[in-house]
This record gives structure tokens, sequence and C-alpha cells, in this order.
């Protein structure tokens, strides 16, 4: 039998097990230079995010809110609001056919635009992402129009193209296309609007061809060397490496759009028209609020035109698993 094992017959003691080295607790106590340095610090950063903060809250988050307020009351900025519910919704989904109709165009023109723009744009950095000599000046060129597209400038001039007897009518009157000018038809004012928006796309193509920069060059020399032609290098290849950037881009470009007034106001002289064709939600919205001074009303055109935006970008963010393939990603 084993020293050990005798001892503890003997003495009934269990043998001494090793100690084991506890790690001490961390000294969290901070010294007063410490804690005023901190504070410091703190107040420094406060300081410096006190101008945005100033901004957010004075002219977004508060105003927002006293504007979902708003819409619920009647409100015509000479007298106090009046509260009364959801009338203003009510009635703007069963008594306000203007209001429908220019949902609407609105819709037409958000849906078709902007499919359009970013298909142009698309096309055009393809073509520069494959040209170096020149490629800065057609880039700077493509992208000039989207800084100034918005413009009150632009939208006059636009006006004037368009018009009867303008540049543009008279080149289709030389090819025997008599439209009478675009402005004043109402079948060819949106056709007009959707084309003075897809003129802008400089923006979305500059970031897609930056997105087509970062495309690795092997996976076209694979594709090709497996016998892929130029479609199918296309869809197997560009679309899949870019579609974050094309995701991106869709979103923008849809919440761009709902966004329009400048021009259609410019060129409808602020009446919408012809035949309402113009009268998108945003021009609808700063009549119903300025001209007719219902500002709870417009309130709640706002408020309507948030929430389907906010949908739109829900839905594209909940759908994106299944066709934006980010680095890194099985699928």
């Amino acid at each position: 039998m084993s020293t050990t094992a005798t001892r503890v017959i003997v003495t009934d003691r269990p043998a001494k097990r090793p100690l084991r080295r506890t790690r001490r607790p961390e000294n969290t106590f901070q010294r007063p230079g410490q804690r005023a340095r901190s504070r410091r610090e703190t107040a420094a950063g406060y300081a410096f995010l006190s101008p945005w903060l100033l901004g957010f809250f004075g002219l977004t988050a508060i105003p927002m809110v006293y504007s979902l307020y708003l819409s619920f009351t009647r409100y015509n900025i000479f007298q106090p609001p009046k509260w009364i519910g959801l009338d203003n919704y009510i009635r703007m989904f069963t008594d306000d056919p203007v209001f429908i109709q220019s949902a609407q165009i609105t819709l037409v023109y958000v849906f078709i635009g902007t499919p359009i723009t970013m298909a142009a744009a698309l096309a055009v950095a393809m073509l520069l992402n494959f040209r170096d000599q020149g490629a800065g000046f057609f880039r700077s060129a493509f992208y000039a129009p989207s800084l100034i597209g918005g413009s009150v400038s632009v939208a006059i001039v636009w006006r004037a193209m368009f018009s009867t007897d303008g540049p543009v009518d008279n080149s289709l009157s030389f090819f025997g296309i008599d439209i009478g000018g675009w402005i004043g038809n109402p079948a060819m004012i949106l056709p007009m609007m959707i084309l003075l928006h897809v003129w802008q796309f400089g923006s979305t193509m500059v970031i897609f061809l930056a997105g087509l920069k970062q495309i690795p060059k092997e996976l076209y020399e694979a594709a090709e060397m497996d016998g892929a032609g130029a479609w199918r290098r296309f869809r197997a290849v560009t679309i899949p490496m870019l579609s974050p950037v094309i995701f991106f881009n869709l979103l923008l470009g849809l919440i761009g759009a709902f966004q329009v007034f400048t021009s259609a106001y410019i060129i409808s002289n602020g009446t919408g028209g012809p035949a309402g064709m113009t009268n998108f939600i945003t021009v609808y919205l700063y009549k119903r609020g300025f001209s007719d001074g219902q500002m709870g009303y417009a309130a709640a055109i706002a408020w309507v035109l948030l929430i389907v935006v906010a949908i739109i970008a829900f839905i594209l963010f909940r759908t994106q698993k299944s066709w934006v393939h980010y680095a890194g990603d099985d699928r």
C-alpha cells in the first residue's frame, strides 16, 4: 500500500489538491484625474455632434412629428389646428379623384422611368469600362446633367425645347411626324418627363462604372474559355457580381423618382397640366398646402407618400437575399 493511501486510511482526509491560481479582479477604480479627463472627452464629443443633433431634431425629427400631428387636423396656417382624426386619410382615398390620378401618374413615372434610367446608365457605364482613351472626358460629359438636371433653368430650357414650334417639334416635323409640341399634349407630356428623368442618369452611371471596375477580369476570361458568349458573360458574370450596386442604385433611384417636383412644377407653370398629367404627388401636395391653405391635408399626403416609399424599401431589403450576391456568399 502506498504512503498516500495509508495517509487517507489513517487520517480519513483526502489528499491535498494542487492550488489553482485565481485571476484577480481588474481594478475598475478610476482616479479623479482620469474621471475628469473622461468627462471632458465626452463633452467634446457631444460638442462636435451638436450641430448635427440640432439640425436633426430642429429640422427633421420635430417637424416630422408635428406634421404627423397636423395630418389628423384641419389646419390653414392662419387658425389653430382642429383635430379631425382620420378624416383627411378617408377623404384622400374615397373622395379625392385628383389624388388618385396623381398617385397613378407618379407610380407610372417611378416604375417606368427608374428601370429605363438604370438600363441607360449601365449601358453607358459598360461602354466606358471598355474604353481607355477619352474615358475621363465622356465620364464627365455624361455626369454633368445629373448635377444640373433638377434645376429651374434646365426645366425652363426643357420646356422651350419641347414646346410647339420648338427644336424637338421642328425636328420631328422635318421627318413628317407632327405632334404639335409635347408640353400641351396630355399623351406626350408624361413621356417627356420620363425622358428628362432618364437624361439625368450620370450619377447612376458613375456608380455602375465603379462597380464594373471591381469585377475581376479572370472571371470573364474563364467564362470565355468555357465558350460563353457576350450575352452569357453578361448574365452569368456581370449581373451577379454587380447585383449589390444594382440594388443600391435601384433603391436610391426609386426614392428619388418619388420626390420629383421642380421640373414638373416649372414645366406645368405650377398647374400640374395638361389634364393633370404632371400633377405628381409632390406637386399636388404643394398645391394643397400652399395654394389652397390645406396644410393638414397636405401633411396627410406627405405621410402617405412616406409610407409608400418605406414599404417599397422594405420589400427591396426583404427580397435582396434572392438576387443580390455579396462577396463571400455561398449562394
